[in-house]
């Protein structure tokens, strides 16, 4: 028996050499629980912000949305199940608010994605003076939209700036914001204008990173630039465009400060939007329950056209 376990374990291991592993194993593993500590601590920032006003705000609202609950009540608030959202369905505003939101995301998304690549394509050149034009492209995104807002208020009166221009050419301009049928045309305008620079900068970083030498070897070959633009260009900006459709469409959806300056919410409540419609009745008409409501069915729609957008921007060559 001694034989077998000494052919089994010709060099069995000694104490001292299980306490040399074992203090081995333990430097090694403390530089380990280090960095763990380190970035526990780098990520406990973050997730404290994010646990407060994301997870916290999101747990509320569906809390909420089942309740009778008032900004400012004596009482506490009470579950009522589903009757908000069959006042909410029931009423004529919120389907109304519901269609000028989509309509104004419709329209916003394409024109501002276009003209935004269309003017990143101009200033992707190397020229003198287009760090200028760039600058001025830029220049509406860093100013407060309440001012932008404030602005344009002033452009689109009877007597403002646009209807003055309009008279020089002999044309009698309408009352933009007061019209139900031009108020939400013009705001789409202004903020289509204010918003195209940002969306302009990512672009052209996407068209930064595409090789120059694709370009030469296809000029080359002879492409045209419209061959250019729909073989290599566009195709390479695939996870740039994915990017830009997200954000302009939920910055579209989440369309209330040009409104609430600008409109608020009429004539007719031809401006009225899903979060117009949502402060006003949590803060305005103190029922925060039925505003809930509102932003849960609002939550529901950015989420389900994010995920449409996303399906059908995906890489198809990508095998699942």
């Amino acid at each position: 028996m001694t034989q077998t376990i000494g052919a089994a374990h010709p060099n069995p291991p000694t104490v001292p050499t299980i306490e040399n592993i074992t203090r081995k194993q333990r430097r090694f593993e403390k530089p380990q629980r280090s960095q763990r500590i380190t970035a526990a601590w780098l990520i406990a920032p973050a997730a404290v912000l994010g646990i407060t006003f994301v997870l916290i705000p999101i747990a509320l609202t569906f809390a909420l949305a089942f309740t009778n609950a008032k900004l400012v009540s004596p009482q506490g608030p009470q579950f009522v199940g589903i009757d908000n959202f069959t006042r909410l369905f029931g009423d004529p505003v919120f389907w109304k608010s519901l269609r000028n939101t989509v309509l104004f995301a419709i329209f916003v998304v394409p024109i501002q994605a276009g003209l935004a690549l269309a003017l990143a394509l101009l200033i992707n050149v190397k020229v003198k003076g287009v760090n200028f034009f760039r600058t001025v492209y830029f220049l509406p995104v860093v100013t407060s939209m309440v001012v932008i807002s404030m602005l344009w208020l002033f452009m689109y009166r009877q007597d403002g700036l646009i209807n003055q221009l309009l008279a020089q050419l002999g044309i009698t301009g309408p009352d933009w914001l007061g019209n139900p049928t031009t108020a939400l045309a013009s705001i789409l305008f202004m903020s289509v204008w204010q918003g195209v620079g940002f969306h302009m900068v990512i672009w052209l970083s996407g068209l930064q990173t595409i090789s120059q030498d694709m370009y030469e070897a296809s000029a080359i070959d002879g492409a045209t630039n419209w061959q250019q633009f729909r073989y290599i260009t566009w195709p390479a900006l695939r996870q740039t465009r994915t990017f830009i459709l997200v954000t302009i469409t939920i910055s579209a959806f989440s369309l209330f400060t040009q409104v609430q300056v600008m409109t608020q919410g009429g004539p007719l409540d031809s401006t009225s939007t899903l979060v117009f419609l949502a402060v006003r009745a949590g803060y305005q008409q103190q029922q925060t329950g039925y505003a809930a409501a509102i932003s849960l069915i609002f939550f529901l729609l950015v989420l389900s056209v994010s995920l449409v957008q996303r399906y059908l921007t995906r890489d198809k060559d990508v095998k699942k």
